[in-house]
């Protein structure tokens, strides 16, 4: 139900509200002590109208910071390549699911994760304990599994927009919660 409703109201945003929401995303970001420090940060690529992440893909990799991508792979697990600009995308149709922007290059393996200081996940909501609520795939809750074993501690973010947080999101006891969120008017943390 929350999922649904979540979606309807992004469906509902035009191009331009969505890039203008990006750029301000990308400057509350990038005033993250975390992402100033970082040398290498897990994202993704925004698709459709989610909370925008080119330019602060852009913005990272301009600063030398080594950018991980996500390749979605069979099984909902994901691998990583690496981000060297908008050219390095190809545009990946998932079966019944939607097509996904994805980096062309080397496969650098699911473990290629816990190299990154920063975890930036998608997400459609994050209520007042820091839990994430994803779209429902698990991808994202198998990243964090493999960095709990790992016992690997990145910054763990999540991009949203303003009324994407809430007060509670349904949580399963294998849910992490995040760090911090990062919405166009500010940025909240959890830890």
């Amino acid at each position: 139900m929350l999922r649904r409703d979540l979606l309807a109201v992004r469906s509902g945003l035009t191009a331009g509200d969505v890039r203008k929401t990006a750029e301000k995303l990308a400057f509350r970001a990038l005033e993250l002590p975390e992402l100033a420090h970082a040398s290498t940060v897990a994202a993704y690529v925004s698709v459709g109208s989610e909370p925008g992440t080119r330019a602060l893909l852009d913005t990272l990799l301009a600063r030398g910071v080594r950018v991980l991508l996500p390749v979605l792979m069979a099984d909902n697990d994901l691998d990583w390549g690496a981000y060297a600009g908008e050219e390095s995308l190809v545009r990946v149709q998932h079966g019944g699911k939607m097509a996904l922007l994805e980096p062309a290059g080397d496969r650098l393996g699911p473990e290629a994760v816990r190299d990154a200081d920063v975890v930036l996940l998608p997400g459609l909501a994050v209520d007042a304990r820091g839990m994430r609520l994803g779209r429902g795939g698990g991808s994202y809750d198998r990243v964090l599994a493999r960095l709990e074993r790992a016992g690997a501690d990145p910054a763990l973010v999540v991009l949203l927009y303003d009324t994407e947080v809430v007060e509670r999101v349904p949580a399963e006891v294998h849910d992490r919660p995040v760090h911090a969120v990062v919405t166009p008017s500010g940025v909240r943390r959890f830890r």
